[in-house]
């Protein structure tokens, strides 16, 4: 896919096992087919130094090696860091002779956000866009990165921007539904977006998918609100 102000700071408690979580349970709803987890840039480019795991099962799971091997070595935040810096020299090397290539600079992002440094993945996204605005794909990935750093609107700002290149985009409409659904509880607002996706893709998987997290998100909104304990 030929697809992404700055970001505020949220509370600095953010630890590498709650993101790893909120990956985890993108997953859980429906993310595997590669919408909001997925890289921008072409498998070609980006497969020996985006992540330790290979692009296209990055794409599909990220979190795939991680289960089928449950006692690797679970990276920290700065491990993730020393090991995006040094699969960036290379681009950052070629980027020196050529800093306006959006594309470099996309990679760059990709790279960064695999490793989820997310702020220094936004730096780059926003750079790429500045030269090539219509990058939907830069787009789309940029706004989950504002999403995990907690700048929800942000986030649906930009995807609001990426419909203004391509109304019937379906994986931007797909990430609006996900994160008015967790990120705002707007369980209507989702289900519009993805009824959207749904009327425009022709994927079995994709419908199946779309359909399962409007259910999801329909009986979540169906549920009771829990009622405190009263004391005696």
């Amino acid at each position: 896919m030929d697809e992404g102000n700055e970001v505020r700071e949220t509370s600095p408690a953010w630890k590498p096992a709650q993101t790893y979580t909120l990956s985890v349970i993108c997953l859980i709803i429906g993310l595997a087919i590669g919408y909001f987890l997925r890289g921008s840039a072409a498998p070609s480019q980006t497969a020996e130094a985006t992540s330790p795991v290979p692009v296209a099962q990055q794409t599909q799971d990220p979190h795939a090696g991680m289960a089928q091997q449950p006692q690797q070595h679970m990276p920290s935040l700065d491990e993730m860091k020393k090991m995006a810096d040094k699969q960036a020299a290379p681009l950052l090397a070629k980027l020196k002779t050529d800093p306006n290539n959006p594309d470099l600079l996309n990679q760059l992002g990709v790279m960064y956000r695999a490793t989820h440094q997310f702020k220094t993945a936004i730096d780059y996204y926003q750079k790429s866009l500045a030269i090539n605005p219509k990058n939907i794909g830069a787009r789309t990935d940029m706004a989950s990165c504002m999403y995990y750093l907690g700048d929800t609107d942000g986030a649906l700002a930009e995807l609001d921007k990426s419909l203004t290149y391509d109304p019937k985009h379906i994986g931007t409409l797909i990430n609006i539904g996900i994160i008015k659904w967790k990120g705002k509880n707007d369980v209507d607002g989702a289900v519009t977006a993805w009824q959207k996706a749904l009327k425009l893709t022709a994927n079995p998987q994709e419908k199946e998918v779309i359909e399962h997290m409007i259910a999801e998100a329909r009986q979540q909104q169906s549920k009771p609100p829990a009622i405190a304990g009263i004391k005696g």
